[in-house]
């Protein structure tokens, strides 16, 4: 079995994140509240920005259809934005 380490200090696979991914977490700061990967040395993170991809989360097409405040809210570790720089982040 061939393992591919995206997160050296937790042992988080590939695998693992895609899983993560896959049951709803969008965003590293996700992937890290149920896994650790990317909160201790952080070299990971853009390894985890880039297996997450661009377009994929559910979350994004509801902020491309305005519903931003809501759906921001739903992360309780992002903090509150105002609804322009949530747009601009988004993108």
């Amino acid at each position: 079995m061939n393992r591919v380490y995206v997160c050296s200090c937790f042992g988080i696979t590939e695998k693992q994140v895609k899983e993560h991914a896959a049951a709803g977490a969008c965003t590293p700061r996700q992937i890290a509240s149920v896994s650790k990967a990317g909160t201790d040395c952080g070299s990971c993170v853009r390894r985890i920005q880039g297996l997450l991809g661009r377009g994929a989360c559910p979350r994004r097409e509801l902020l491309d259809q305005g519903e931003a405040a809501g759906v921001l809210a739903a992360d309780p570790l992002a903090p509150p934005l105002p609804a322009a720089a949530a747009l601009d982040e988004a993108a």
